[in-house]
């Protein structure tokens, strides 16, 4: 792609449609990216805010909009720039119906955020998955059909294609207890966790052999983040554990029924995924300007420049977060002596162009929520000491083709840590029998909703196909923040 570059589309989107301002404005703006001084995002963050009050950048000193600011000032006083209003989106009047499973278990504030969602002039319809709970812009469990030339990356969610994988091994589920010393010296050894954490060796890192490392400067910045962080996981809820498959008759083509040794991974596109979330976002809140209590669900336009490229940037992050599990489990399974006998994973933060039952082309995010179409796999996982499931799908139409990504969160964080008992913690896990390496108490079993009744509320969603019982669970040290 071309050099990147601030347009005079871009800023006349601000509000300027005076040529000399114009000019000026793109001068600064350009200069700034041109020397990497700031990237593309928090120029048009800074020159937004000059637009509607310049005087704060008169007063910094050698400030890089300094003389932009006292120019504007200075025009205004002539009548020469006056400030012209942008294009701002109202909500629609009317509040459509969506969908809502487990509403008995639902907090006010992801119903909430779910009808301001589906209030959007560009929603088409909404669905609120069992799980859900409070987040930024789309809550956690909510799904979005939008029409198909928009793209919310807050609907996508920060960590682009957060992502289940499951590996299944021909071994009796019994090698749990009987080898439990080698199975979790294979974790520690094998699985890297936290926030800047890096690796050294990979087992195939042919997907930075792919052009579209290239396609923008976005991306070209990332790149060596992205390959020092292949094969690792991050902090919050991702995890790497063994655990018991107990697999149903007919489940699975060419794999008899019964119970199995199995590996499951959870987290998503790292740095490189955030960095990605965090740029555009701040570009979609400068173009798409909405009121209050909707300005984390601004949108991207696919038929332009920024649209493209988040689009590039979120389907190679969802490419990096498979190649991340796959690189986990295969050094993992290389480590055990054994291959998997099959290998399952779906994305559960992410966009995807589907067409809904009428034939609607739209575009589909799914915020922490699992692809259930039509004979479509997934694993919804529970909790450290709860069972998570290999599903189908069902294709249910009102449902947007979707299921519960999760148990979902009882509480927040600071909840669980103003009000759960270490003790009590400790307890759960030995009487489960659960081996635990890394988490904290924001990660307890408690802080949890109940994954059974998460499940009982999307019988007609899913069909349960596997149960998968935790045993030796590795997550990140107690010291490190959460990024999920």
């Amino acid at each position: 792609m071309e050099k990147e570059k601030i347009g005079n589309n871009e800023l006349k989107a601000l509000g300027i449609n005076d040529v000399e301002v114009l000019v000026n404005f793109s001068r600064v703006a350009n200069g700034l990216l041109k020397h990497a001084v700031m990237d593309k995002a928090n120029i048009l963050a800074n020159l937004e805010a000059l637009i509607d009050d310049p005087m704060p950048y008169t007063l910094k000193k050698g400030g890089k909009f300094k003389n932009l600011a006292e120019n504007v000032i200075a025009m205004r006083k002539e009548g020469k720039f006056v400030k012209q209003e942008r294009s701002n989106f109202k909500l629609k009047e009317e509040i459509a119906e969506f969908p809502v499973w487990g509403l008995e278990n639902i907090e006010v504030g992801a119903l909430t955020q779910m009808r301001t969602a589906i209030q959007l002039p560009i929603a088409v319809a909404g669905a609120l998955m069992p799980d859900a709970h409070q987040g930024y812009g789309l809550p956690i469990g909510g799904v979005l059909a939008t029409t198909a030339n928009t793209i919310i990356p807050f609907a996508v969610g920060v960590d682009i294609a957060c992502r289940m994988c499951l590996s299944i091994f021909d071994l009796p589920a019994e090698a749990i207890d009987t080898e439990t010393d080698k199975l979790k010296n294979i974790l520690v050894d094998n699985t890297y966790f936290g926030m800047g954490c890096t690796t050294k060796s990979y087992f195939d890192s042919s997907l930075f052999d792919s052009k579209t490392w290239g396609e923008t400067k976005l991306i070209r910045t990332l790149k060596d983040k992205a390959y020092a962080q292949l094969g690792t996981s991050g902090t919050g809820n991702h995890f790497v554990e063994w655990g018991e498959l107990d697999l149903t008759e007919g489940a699975l083509n060419d794999i008899p029924a019964g119970k199995y040794l199995a590996l499951l991974s959870h987290s998503g596109s790292r740095g490189f995924g955030g960095s990605v979330a965090d740029y555009y976002s701040k570009i979609a809140m400068t173009k798409t300007k909405l009121p209050a209590e909707a300005k984390h669900l601004a949108w991207l336009d696919l038929d332009k420049d920024e649209g493209q490229e988040y689009w590039i940037a979120m389907n190679l992050a969802g490419e990096y977060a498979s190649a991340n599990h796959h690189e986990i489990h295969n050094k993992i399974a290389r480590a055990l002596g054994v291959k998997p006998i099959s290998m399952i994973e779906n994305h559960h933060n992410f966009a995807w162009k589907e067409q809904l039952a009428d034939g609607t082309e739209v575009m589909v995010h799914r915020k922490g929520a699992t692809p259930a179409g039509e004979g479509v796999l997934g694993i919804i996982p529970g909790s450290m000491s709860t069972p998570g499931f290999l599903v189908r799908g069902k294709g249910d139409a009102a449902s947007i083709n979707s299921a519960s990504h999760g148990a979902g969160r009882a509480m927040s964080r600071s909840a669980a840590f103003k009000t759960l008992d270490k003790a009590a913690i400790a307890a759960n896990l030995i009487d489960k029998r659960i081996t635990l390496m890394g988490s904290d108490v924001d990660e307890a079993p408690m802080a949890y909703k109940d994954i059974h009744t998460v499940m009982a509320a999307q019988n007609d969603l899913v069909e349960v196909l596997a149960k998968f019982e935790p045993r030796i669970v590795r997550m990140a040290d107690a010291r490190e923040k959460p990024e999920d």
